[in-house]
């Protein structure tokens, strides 16, 4: 079973996110994605909000399998305060009642099945979309919280330190491994279009990576695989040559941005959501080695003569640091040995 989040950064979200429970007392909330990593994150925060600050939220999750949440964490899904409804975002929703806000956080990109067909992919992101605005305007929420990405802008140009929501860049159209870039630009362009014809308001949140409590060992993120290896007293392996750079936001902070995005963004505007600090993907394996206290190798299986900038995927946080006051909180150093004692946890559990 799912071991609890750090106290310590449930607490650090509640001092952060004031404007949010201020806004939403007593509100009722939809969450999409509410057993993937971000939606588990924002259920155990907005369940700590009820404890600590009586703030009377009332959470929807939206899932394909009640039984199985259940199962995998009773202490999250077992609650008078969180209700589960069955329902898969590609198709229609039922109806759940009144609602305030939606946070549409479903995604299938941790998955590397869903991942491995494109179509399913864009259909997944666009479709579901849809069908979760349509609910929302159903429901009477005043505001949604869209979900998005850094993919939507495509390859960073090298030249490029950090990625600004301005700029035009995009994922290309031609290629159908860019199905996940481009169901976010679809996504984020119905969120705007349902927003101008006087459907409820809405905030985009660029999420770039990530780690933390709770993110998924055998997916897509470098960051998760390697703390996989790293737990199992394997060889990191580096499939590329380690200089791509990545920069990554710790959990808790993710959600501290996306709830005050939720509570105070400007609706029809996207934000990006990550860290400015970059780091190579060979020093990051680095770093969680030297967290987990491990002399494990790391292999890296293509050692470059290419002269040229590294691969960036950087975003610039500008528009959230000055329009939200936003920042990052916790730096990487303590968001790693954060994220490898709870997998610990998770895996003696």
């Amino acid at each position: 079973m799912r071991p609890p989040l750090p106290t310590q950064d449930l607490d650090l979200v509640l001092s952060h996110a004031q404007v949010f429970w201020t806004r939403f007392r007593g509100a009722r909330i939809l969450i999409t994605g509410g057993t993937g990593f971000i939606g588990m994150w924002l259920l155990e925060v907005l369940q700590h909000a009820n404890e600590k600050l009586d703030t009377g939220l009332q959470m929807v999750v939206l899932t394909r399998d009640p039984e199985r949440a259940r199962k995998y964490a009773p202490r999250l899904f077992d609650r008078n305060d969180t209700q589960l409804v069955r329902g898969d975002i590609r198709e229609p929703l039922p109806p759940v009642g009144r609602l305030d806000l939606c946070i549409h956080a479903a995604t299938d990109v941790g998955d590397s099945l869903a991942a491995a067909n494109p179509l399913n992919v864009f259909d997944s992101i666009v479709q579901g979309t849809r069908h979760v605005l349509d609910l929302a305007r159903t429901a009477g929420a005043s505001r949604i919280l869209l979900t998005s990405s850094g993919a939507v802008y495509g390859t960073q140009p090298v030249d490029l330190e950090r990625l600004p929501e301005s700029y035009p860049g995009a994922a290309d159209l031609l290629q159908p491994r860019a199905a996940y870039g481009n169901g976010k630009r679809a996504a984020e362009w119905l969120a705007s279009a349902y927003a101008a014809q006087g459907g409820p308001e809405c905030c985009m949140a660029r999420i770039f990576a990530v780690v933390g409590p709770g993110l998924p060992l055998d997916g897509q993120q470098a960051a998760g695989n390697f703390v996989r290896d790293v737990l199992a007293d394997r060889p990191i392996d580096i499939q590329g040559d380690g200089r791509s750079l990545r920069s990554y936001l710790y959990s808790a902070d993710l959600c501290i941005w996306l709830l005050r995005m939720a509570a105070s963004g400007q609706s029809g505007q996207a934000y990006n959501v990550g860290s400015e600090h970059a780091v190579s993907i060979a020093e990051l394996a680095k770093q969680i080695a030297h967290a987990a206290e491990s002399d494990t190798p790391i292999r890296i299986h293509k050692h470059s003569v290419d002269s040229t900038a590294a691969p960036r995927y950087v975003p610039c946080t500008q528009r959230a640091r000055e329009e939200l006051g936003l920042a990052e909180y916790t730096p990487l150093s303590e968001a790693l040995l954060k994220t490898l004692h709870w997998s610990r946890s998770a895996a003696a559990s």
